[in-house]
């Protein structure tokens, strides 16, 4: 029979009650301690007495069910659960950082905060994608960030796991979430798309950058359905001073369909990443909110966001839409080797019209001499690289936010290209292996190197020789 309350040093399966750390809605937190176990943990607890939201039972038992699933420094480790028959329970690793929502005395932070904040939580989303799940309750009281600064994802309950049976919609017709933070398609009953929680973020983005809830606070139901056909009054009319590179992100993760924002949480994080880099549209300068034709034909368009059934698994979609990066070598004499990248690389963006391509050149220090920032004829290397890296991508006609062009500094050319990779959770890495070189001979290969080190795809693309050139 389940124990009707806990208290203070009750200990439950090994675990003593200490203190309680928050009462909720759904459920209590406790801490709690265990004999051998070295990592501060806690206990979460469901309501489940007579006349508590039947909801709490069936979010909890999501929970139970896709936290001991995830694992990653994004998520709290999970420890043990208890059953229902005795007392139910889920015990996690307590996070001794502090939770987002104690920055909301501060708003509206600086540019720079919100970006790097951003940045943190994209990237948290990224990993949690790649495990199949969906949050749909991004909020700054489930965002916790470690002393080594990543951010952690809290409360499972009302996630969406693809290979788990989904409870919450099973049971429960209205559509589950935080109001202020829930997508347009949501609202709808469609708790299969990842890009759900980037609108979260978006509208986290928005707030602590201005102050105010894109959406207000609305809990009504016809209020909340008003972003279905409404978009927010853009942050530049509320600041003067709002970075158009900010506005051009936060805007895009705010478009009421799904298939206008980014594609994925990776490349979302590398925008915030490189926000030099970002691509401007009509969005980044908008200082009014949609016109009244706008809104009247959103409002009665009925297919708007309605195709729920034909989404893919998450993975499915996140694989569909990876970040390419493509090392170029703009020495003399690599321009066969340089159309042989080219024309893979083309032939991979042509299956995968969602996929970004970042376009790499490692401007190699010296590790003794010093480097000078003009070449022989006094042009800046930086500039005329840059410049020849959009040459180079010139003829695979990518619209203009696909594609990114960096020019790296670094002694080891290999470092460089697997640091980058790592830094933007790039999926694959194209690179050139020259035929024949005496240096990669003496001192092994860049691309040997990179495909033995890098924690992603890596394809190595070869000239074609003198003798096939021409044969069909």
């Amino acid at each position: 029979m389940v124990k009707p309350s806990l208290q203070v040093n009750t200990i439950i399966d090994g675990f003593r009650i200490e203190e309680r750390l928050h009462l909720g809605g759904m459920a209590t937190l406790w801490r709690v301690s265990r004999s051998g176990t070295t990592i501060p943990i806690m206990m979460k607890v469901p309501k489940i007495a007579e006349g508590e939201d039947p909801a709490a039972i069936v979010s909890f038992e999501m929970e139970q069910m896709i936290l001991p699933r995830l694992s990653g420094v994004h998520i709290p480790m999970f420890v043990a659960a208890g059953d229902f028959e005795v007392q139910p329970y889920i015990v996690m690793e307590r996070i001794p950082g502090k939770s987002l929502i104690q920055r909301l005395s501060a708003l509206p932070l600086t540019y720079a905060e919100v970006a790097n904040v951003g940045l943190k939580i994209a990237l948290a989303l990224d990993d949690l994608h790649r495990q199949n799940v969906i949050h749909l309750d991004v909020k700054p009281s489930n965002i916790m960030f470690r002393e080594t600064g990543e951010a952690v994802l809290v409360d499972f309950g009302l996630s969406h796991h693809d290979q788990l049976p989904d409870l919450m919609q099973e049971e429960f017709r209205l559509p589950f979430g935080t109001a202020p933070y829930m997508s347009p398609e949501q609202l709808l009953g469609n708790r299969k798309d990842p890009r759900s929680d980037l609108f979260a973020l978006g509208v986290l983005l928005y707030f602590f950058s201005t102050g105010v809830r894109p959406f207000g606070e609305s809990e009504t139901r016809y209020g909340m359905r008003r972003r279905l056909w409404r978009d927010p009054v853009p942050p530049r009319r509320l600041r003067a001073d709002y970075p158009l590179w900010l506005q051009e992100i936060v805007l895009r993760c705010l478009e009421i369909e799904p298939a206008w924002r980014y594609p994925t949480a990776a490349q979302l994080a590398f925008d915030l990443s490189h926000p030099a880099q970002i691509k401007l549209t009509r969005r980044s300068e908008r200082l009014r909110r949609d016109k009244l034709s706008t809104v009247l034909r959103r409002r009665f368009n009925k297919d708007l966001t309605r195709s729920i059934s034909a989404l893919p698994a998450v993975t499915s979609q996140i694989s569909s839409a990876p970040i390419v990066a493509v090392a170029v070598d703009l020495l003399e004499g690599s321009a066969p080797l340089n159309d042989s990248l080219r024309i893979t690389a083309e032939r991979i963006l042509a299956t995968l019209p969602s996929a970004r391509l970042a376009c790499l050149n490692v401007l190699k220090l010296g590790r003794i001499t010093v480097d000078y920032t003009l070449d022989e004829q006094g042009h800046n290397k930086q500039i005329g690289r840059l410049v020849a890296l959009k040459h180079w991508a010139e003829p695979l006609k990518l619209d203009s936010h696909r594609i990114t062009t960096h020019v790296l500094e670094a002694a080891d050319p290999a470092n460089a290209i697997l640091e980058f990779a790592q830094a933007n959770h790039v999926d694959q890495i194209l690179i050139g292996a020259r035929q024949n070189s005496l240096l990669r001979h003496l001192l092994g290969s860049v691309s040997a190197k990179v495909a033995a080190e890098a924690l992603c795809t890596v394809t190595i693309v070869r000239a074609p020789r003198a003798e096939d050139v021409g044969k069909s």
